[in-house]
């Protein structure tokens, strides 16, 4: 592979303008899901399949098109995933039912498998020693992406007028998706050899045999772990999130909107200016941790809630641990994978978060609706104490990558 210059910010301002246009769109329709199954008077449970449909398309994309980035280039599958998931929008806007509303999640989260991707591009324009703060910079454009579009989106919505309340916002979640499409079509370069581009397809091992060698590392295989128990919880409150706000303190749309907004906002500053100077300070191992168990304290902050402040309170400090733990998991894998395998093992950690992405929002919708509405908080915080046990495993074992 080569890669820019160290430094070279023309391609990473390019690559971030791209990642907030694309979570830009994202993120106005992911506070609106909720309100958008009800238009179709869809119970929870199926509500929250719109995020397990969007997560098992995304589940199957991501090893798929990061291993094809590997072998055809970044920007190709780039150009192809952004076009594609933003007809998945203007599909899902003309959906006539919530079944075929999961279908077009479905196809949408397939072609959103490009996460890897991107974080493959970071990485080869990257030196390994830039990796953890280059993240939380993506991350950063990931968060304002996701402080405008929610925002957005509870302007744009009408849900009196029922489904047709929420094409002008789907619509505009497309354009976004159209806009990302063109940037990278007109200011992307490729950072793959032609030699790796041309690499047959019989020389590289199987998804299965990849994964036993990714998982052989321990830093990796415990990362992997970590992701799956912790997003899993974190999938199943946000596909609840506008039920439960809704429920308790009777939010809707805008309510929600502005919630998502300032997610967005303290996100962006955290991994924008906070990951990289922690990482460099005290190492990826103890940042992680400390991000972990302020997502644990957030978690049981919102469960305990008397009131909304009280719930936003949690909701910010959720947020704030999320912000440094996510980049830290991203930046060891990336520092314990081969260059020329960046993609592939970074779309298997994104498969393995979409595959903990699917069964979380079907579990919290049922402990929603059987249960209690603040259950699914009180579930992720226990997901969360494995997570800052495989975190101390880490750090002991191997002090050189965590310390």
């Amino acid at each position: 592979m080569t890669a820019p210059a160290p430094g070279d910010l023309r391609a990473l301002v390019v690559l971030l303008s791209v990642i907030f246009l694309n979570m830009a769109g994202f993120g106005l329709v992911i506070p609106l899901l909720p309100f958008f199954g009800q238009a179709f008077d869809a119970p929870a449970w199926q509500i929250t399949l719109m995020f397990s449909a969007f997560s098992v398309g995304q589940f199957l994309g991501e090893p798929f098109w990061g291993r094809l980035s590997d072998r055809l280039g970044r920007r190709p599958v780039l150009i192809l995933t952004t076009a594609g998931g933003a007809l998945a929008y203007v599909a899902l806007a003309l959906a006539p039912g919530i079944w075929i509303a999961l279908a077009t999640r479905l196809v949408g989260g397939f072609m959103s498998g490009n996460i890897s991707t991107l974080q493959g591009y970071l990485a080869d324009i990257t030196p390994p020693h830039e990796r953890a703060g280059r993240m939380g910079l993506m991350g950063s454009a990931f968060s304002m992406g996701f402080m405008v579009g929610p925002a957005l989106g509870g302007l744009l919505a009408r849900p009196d007028l029922g489904p047709t309340g929420f094409q002008i916002p789907l619509f505009a979640a497309a354009g976004f998706g159209l806009a990302a499409t063109a940037g990278v079509f007109l200011f992307m370069r490729e950072t793959i050899t032609p030699r790796a581009a041309d690499a047959p397809a019989a020389h590289r091992a199987p998804r299965s045999e990849a994964l036993r060698i990714a998982l052989a590392d321990p830093v990796i295989a415990r990362v992997f772990l970590i992701s799956f128990v912790t997003i899993s919880g974190f999938a199943g409150i946000e596909a609840t999130y506008g039920l439960w706000t809704e429920a308790r303190f009777g939010w809707g749309p805008r309510e929600i909107g502005l919630a998502f907004m300032l997610i967005g906002v303290i996100g962006a500053v955290a991994q924008g200016s906070l990951t990289g100077r922690l990482v460099r300070r005290h190492g990826e191992g103890r940042v992680l941790l400390a991000g972990l168990c302020l997502m644990f304290v957030g978690m049981l902050t919102q469960f305990a809630a008397v009131g909304w402040p009280m719930a936003v309170i949690g909701l910010c400090i959720v947020v704030l641990g999320q912000s440094v733990t996510f980049p830290n998991l991203v930046a060891l894998i990336s520092m314990a994978t081969p260059a020329e395998r960046q993609g592939e093992v970074l779309g298997l950690n994104m498969s393995n978060n979409a595959l903990a992405r699917i069964g979380g929002p079907i579990l919290a919708g049922q402990l929603f609706s059987l249960i209690s509405p603040g259950a699914p908080f009180a579930l992720t915080a226990l997901l969360i104490l494995p997570a800052i046990w495989l975190c101390l495993q880490i750090m002991a074992r191997v002090p050189g990558r965590s310390a």
